[in-house]
């Protein structure tokens, strides 16, 4: 039987390499989580309490809406784990310049100071 070109080349089907993706049902729960994520981001910002700590906070708070939007909506967490790794250290990347550009100017003095 002949191969077709959908089901590019495999005597399987095709389905040897592919995983089963979610549902919309997972897809919502994600946007949902998301969404929590971003309220928690605007209510943190707006709370004097959390200011000596806030940008690490908030750091935190984007790299795992990242996380979750590369894994989930761009598909990675189903690819090989070297996409997903590219990615990440990407983050890594940016997030080690954006630390390190806070310390240069004086976001996070050294040594720390008593605040006043």
């Amino acid at each position: 039987m002949a191969t077709t070109e959908h089901n590019h080349g495999h005597a399987d089907g095709g389905h040897a390499m592919e995983h089963a993706h979610p549902g919309a049902k997972t897809y919502t729960l994600v946007g949902v989580v998301l969404a929590i994520i971003t309220i928690a981001e605007v209510f943190f910002y707006t709370q004097q309490s959390v200011r000596t700590f806030l940008v690490p906070l908030l750091l935190v708070l984007s790299a795992s809406k990242f996380a979750l939007v590369i894994g989930f909506y761009m598909h990675l967490r189903f690819d090989h784990p070297l996409f997903f790794g590219v990615f990440g250290f990407g983050l890594l990347v940016a997030a080690s310049v954006i630390t390190a550009l806070m310390f240069l100017f004086g976001q996070y003095p050294y040594p720390p100071q008593a605040p006043g």
